[in-house]
């Protein structure tokens, strides 16, 4: 059986400097408890692999107002004018990443793949420091895999063993992230008896998750 553990308990587990997967478009998707429990234990230096940093105050928007980011991996971040400024005052390292380019890197990852062949970038500034192969007449980039030492996932439901079902497009990265962590913490909307996630729901499997965060209490 999966360990449900409360939130505090699990931030406590993660350190200041750690890299961190983060679920999540825009903030759907994204596990916003966490965020702000990482928030609240003051944790910093943190590397964030995510599709994006939102916007100022809102997901993970709000560890790059409170300056707990030390890098970005990510696929844009034009939406959240701070993380912009942070990077031209140089106190944030930002390596951009074509969106599928960065899905297929840390799927390798969590695969045990060395890398992807993409021609994504193939001719600009991407291709620069990075090794090119030609396959069948075409030069592709290869792309080296993403993985980090948490997975922090959204989940719609999690049953008491840790397997996981997702809501619509909220799913968006977090499967893969799932795969790519050395340690996967999960916030679920609901944690349910074992066997009320029927077997072809359930897209991450129990045996990917280390931990469930415990629901909060409700009142009434």
């Amino acid at each position: 059986m999966k360990k449900i553990i409360p939130l505090a308990e699990a931030v406590e587990k993660i350190p200041d400097g750690a890299s961190l997967l983060i679920g999540g478009f825009m903030a759907v998707g994204s596990p916003l408890r966490v965020i702000d429990e990482l928030i609240r234990q003051g944790k910093r230096d943190l590397t964030i692999i995510a599709n994006d940093t939102a916007r100022p105050h809102q997901g993970i928007g709000k560890l790059i107002v409170e300056k707990r980011v030390a890098r970005v991996i990510s696929t844009h971040i034009g939406l959240n004018p701070e993380t912009q400024k942070q990077m031209i005052e140089g106190d944030i390292q930002v390596e951009l990443c074509p969106q599928g380019t960065l899905a297929e890197r840390i799927r390798a990852a969590g695969f045990g793949l060395g890398g992807v062949l993409t021609p994504t970038g193939v001719g600009t500034v991407v291709e620069e420091g990075k090794r090119t192969v030609e396959v069948d007449g075409r030069t592709f980039l290869l792309e080296t895999p993403v993985k980090a030492d948490f997975a922090l996932i959204k989940a719609k439901q999690a049953d008491y063993y840790g397997n996981l079902a997702y809501a619509l497009t909220a799913r968006n990265f977090n499967p893969i992230m799932a795969m790519a962590a050395e340690t996967v913490i999960v916030e679920a909307d609901d944690i349910v008896p074992l066997g009320v996630i029927p077997p072809d729901a359930v897209v991450t499997p129990s045996v990917l998750v280390d931990y469930v965060v415990a629901q909060e209490k409700r009142n009434g």
